[in-house]
C-alpha cells in the first residue's frame, strides 16, 4: 500500500487551507498512494481561540476534501479543530475513507499546558482505523513525548503511526525514529510548510516523511520552505523489514508478558 506523508502552508484561513489540501492529494494520488496524511490544523489553522476560527469555511473545505477523497479514492487523514458542543473546541485529525465519508476521528488527547488552558479540551480513547489490510493509528504534536502512547498503539497492532505536528526541531524528527525503531511499526510525519519568521528563506529542521519499522527515513519532502508529498510503499515482504517486523516486533511482544522469564527460573 502507497502513502504519502504531506507538506501544506497553514494559514488561518481555511479556503487557502483546503485548496492547498486538494492540491497535494491530488499530487499523491498522482504518484499512486492510497492514504495521504496531513499535519495538525491542516484546515482551520492551529491554536486559533475557538470564537476566531472560520467554523463555516472549515466544515465547507472538509466537505470540499471528502468530496475530492471520493473522486480520487483516497484515504486522507487531515487535522482540523474540531468544534463539540458544551465544551472547548478539540485538536483533531479526520478520517475520510476513499468514498468520502468521515470514517473515524482522532482528539488530541494529551495537550500542552498552553492548549489546555487557552485553546483545547482533550480526547480521551486512542483510535485505529484500517485501509487495505493495514491498520493505522494516530497522535498529535506534544504526544511525542510520551512513549507509552506509542507503545499503546504497538499493543493494538497499528502497522503505521500517522504523526501530525507543527513543529521544526530536528531532536522531534530523532524521538519519531526511536519510536519507530522501538515499536517495529512504520510512522508518517507530516509537518507545516514552514519558515523563521527573522528570515523567510530559511526553511524549518523537520520535514515529513515516513520512517521505517527499522527507525530509518524512507523518504521526506523538502525542506519546509516548500509544499509537497513522501510517498512510499508500506510493504511487509521488504526484505529490509524483516528483522523488525518478522524477529523483533514479535519478540518483544513475548518478552513484555515476562512468561518466557518467569518459566525460566
Amino acid at each position: 500500500m502507497k502513502i504519502a506523508a504531506a507538506q501544506t502552508l497553514v494559514t488561518r484561513d481555511p479556503k487557502a487551507n483546503g485548496a492547498a489540501i486538494r492540491a497535494q492529494m491530488r499530487d499523491a494520488a498522482g504518484q499512486g498512494a492510497r492514504l495521504v496524511h496531513f499535519t495538525e490544523g491542516a484546515i482551520s489553522g492551529y491554536a486559533v481561540k475557538e470564537a476566531e476560527t472560520d467554523w463555516g469555511g472549515v466544515a465547507s473545505e472538509l466537505a470540499k476534501v471528502q468530496s475530492l477523497a471520493r473522486e480520487l479514492k483516497l484515504w486522507t487523514v487531515v487535522g482540523s479543530a474540531h468544534r463539540i458542543e458544551g465544551t472547548r473546541q478539540r485538536n483533531s485529525l479526520y478520517v475520510v475513507s476513499d468514498m468520502g465519508e468521515i470514517a473515524a476521528r482522532y482528539d488530541k488527547r494529551l495537550c500542552s499546558l498552553n492548549e489546555i488552558t487557552n485553546y483545547y479540551s482533550a480526547g480521551f480513547e486512542p483510535v485505529v482505523f484500517e485501509a487495505d489490510g493495514f491498520r493505522f493509528g494516530m497522535l498529535l504534536c506534544i504526544e511525542i513525548a510520551f512513549a507509552e502512547l506509542f507503545m499503546e498503539y504497538e499493543r493494538l497492532g497499528v502497522d503505521c503511526l500517522l504523526f501530525s505536528a507543527d513543529m521544526r526541531d530536528e531532536m522531534s524528527s530523532l524521538m519519531l525514529q526511536g519510536h519507530a525503531a522501538g515499536n517495529c511499526y512504520w510512522i508518517s510525519a507530516s509537518t507545516p510548510v514552514k519558515t523563521d519568521k527573522a528570515d523567510p528563506a530559511k526553511p524549518g529542521a523537520f520535514p515529513s516523511g515516513v520512517i521505517g519499522p527499522d527507525g530509518y527515513w524512507m523518504a521526506r519532502c523538502a525542506p519546509q520552505s516548500a509544499p509537497g508529498v513522501a510517498v512510499v510503499d508500506l510493504d511487509r515482504g521488504d526484505p529490509r523489514f524483516d528483522i523488525a517486523l518478522n524477529k523483533a516486533r514479535p519478540w518483544c511482544r513475548v518478552s513484555r508478558l515476562g512468561e518466557i522469564y518467569r518459566e525460566r527460573k
